[in-house]
């Protein structure tokens, strides 16, 4: 594949999984200085939620000798865990995020038009925006209507009946920005929306081949053992990734056929670039020739079967 979609989504899926763990011992840190205002039993069910999440991935002994007391040390207010926690965590994300960013400038044939500093810190801004959508668009798609209803029983017609839609536009308005800024020259933002609903529906069918595949491999006795739930989110996460970049390279395609006055300016530009840096180098390296005496006109290398008859079998 041309633009190794596969690859670089399983790249930006193991980051973002090695993001989780750090972000969660933030969060859980927090909870040491947020205790007054969110009550002993929200802690005390969070707690409950967490070891029970830990329980899929260790042994009943590990949750006892090994969750329990970090959660417990840890809720007491530690901001050497926050601190290091949130960057690790940054860190991690950010490196995912500069995958899409540096893929779907590859898309868009304007690599190297956009220096390395500048796409790590718009790997972190859009890292850190991530979260905060993810914070409300991701409980809603999990928790459902009915649960927000619950908790909210006033609301009830209009939920269901704006629900989905806002989760929706959630979606679709955080893709189109990351599309939209991922490019380093600027176009029309309504350009980039395409990609995000293509994404979005991929995202949906690949989620629910995911479920059905999940539920007849892992679940109950499988070889994975502990291993499980960690590898269904991490398949859960590259199937997210594959979706964004099919979305962005449907964006890129449609830039190829109707490309916007920008990002053809732009790529006219990149080709002229690479070509006076070719140009160059060929002056550079004519000119070390003959600062050495060399030739002008050194001999083509020879191609099959010449240049390897020293090396095969005879016949």
């Amino acid at each position: 594949m041309e633009y190794r979609i596969l690859g670089l989504a399983a790249e930006a899926a193991f980051f973002s999984l090695l993001s989780v763990p750090p972000l969660l011992l933030c969060l859980v840190g927090l909870l040491g200085y947020v205790d007054a205002w969110t009550g002993a039993d929200t802690i005390a069910g969070f707690e409950q939620h967490f070891l029970d999440a830990t329980r899929t991935v260790l042994s009943d002994q590990g949750v006892h000798d090994i969750a329990r007391p970090i959660f417990e040390d840890v809720t007491r207010g530690r901001p050497d865990v926050i601190s290091i926690g949130f960057v690790f965590a940054l860190w991690s994300g950010s490196r995912a995020v500069n995958v899409f960013i540096d893929t779907i400038t590859v898309m868009y044939g304007l690599d190297g038009v956009r220096g390395i500093v500048a796409t790590r810190l718009l790997s972190f801004g859009l890292f850190i925006v991530g979260l905060l959508i993810c914070s409300i668009a991701l409980p809603l798609m999990v928790a459902g209507p009915d649960t927000v209803v619950h908790v909210l029983p006033w609301s009830g017609t209009v939920v269901q009946i704006l629900y989905w839609p806002v989760v929706i536009v959630l979606g679709v308005v955080f893709l189109t920005t990351l599309y939209h800024v991922s490019v380093p020259v600027r176009s029309p933002w309504i350009e980039d929306v395409p990609g995000s609903f293509v994404a979005l529906a991929m995202w949906v069918v690949c989620s629910f081949a995911l479920r059905i595949y999940l539920t007849s491999t892992i679940e109950g006795p499988t070889i994975y053992g502990s291993l499980a739930a960690p590898v269904a989110v991490l398949l859960w996460i590259g199937v997210s990734a594959f979706a964004v970049l099919v979305g962005a390279a449907m964006n890129a395609a449609i830039d190829r056929v109707w490309p916007s006055v920008a990002t053809s300016a732009a790529r006219a530009a990149n080709e002229r670039a690479r070509e006076a840096e070719a140009v160059g180098v060929a002056a550079r390296y004519a000119a070390h020739r003959a600062a050495h005496g060399e030739p002008g006109d050194p001999d083509m290398p020879s191609g099959y079967p010449e240049r390897w008859a020293g090396f095969l079998p005879p016949e």
